[in-house]
């Protein structure tokens, strides 16, 4: 059983993939935040700006097993000459994403991307991986495609995961989680590192920017 927030066509917005169109997936709970209002000042991750609670979203709800969600997943993708593109998000994907599900979309010619805040370890093969560290927790991901970081974090340093075995290093500003529309965060801190440390680079929620998913 999978537990679905939502799933949706759009382009990807950050990261070294920035304006690539794929199919969303995003998977209901997070093991580094409840997603209650309530709990966000105790929480592990406390600025996330994403709705994972539920399966009340696009084409959210409960999927019995793998087949099913992928035939969802798969029947967005408009192009049967290219293969399909999904992006695994959440909350955190790896609380539920596991290798059925991983194999079933393979074996339907998919690419897989992975977005995680890589707590969790993966439990098969995927083609990108991007890994969003969050405050001190430890990563049992230290290797992959892309490394974004949302900076400044209270007590993280990117200098600290500089070393890490990852292809793309990407800063993101901090949003505030209740900005409106069309606003990523003061990203004069994020400019300011990327120009005085030029192994990272700048990443912008540019979805945030069109308006769109």
């Amino acid at each position: 059983m999978y537990s679905i927030k939502e799933i949706f066509y759009s382009l990807q917005g950050e990261g070294a993939h920035a304006g690539r169109p794929a199919i969303f997936c995003r998977f209901t709970g997070c093991n580094l935040w409840s997603g209650r209002e309530q709990d966000r000042a105790r929480a592990q991750c406390r600025f996330c700006d994403t709705d994972f609670v539920g399966t009340d979203g696009h084409l959210g709800g409960k999927y019995p097993d793998a087949a099913a969600l992928t035939e969802t997943l798969l029947q967005l993708w408009p192009d049967a000459d290219a293969a399909p593109y999904i992006v695994m998000t959440g909350g955190e994907p790896l609380l539920q994403l596991d290798a059925a599900l991983i194999d079933a979309l393979h074996q339907r010619g998919a690419l897989i991307a992975l977005e995680t805040n890589g707590t969790l370890a993966l439990p098969a093969p995927v083609d990108w991986v991007c890994v969003s560290p969050k405050g001190d927790n430890a990563l049992k991901l230290n290797a992959g495609d892309e490394l974004k970081l949302v900076y400044p974090q209270a007590g993280v340093n990117p200098a600290d995961f500089a070393g890490l075995n990852f292809t793309h290093f990407f800063l993101q500003p901090c949003a505030d989680p209740v900005a409106e529309p069309g606003t990523v965060g003061d990203a004069a801190p994020t400019v300011q590192y990327c120009l005085e440390h030029p192994q990272w680079r700048l990443s912008l929620q540019t979805h945030k920017l069109l308006g769109i998913e």
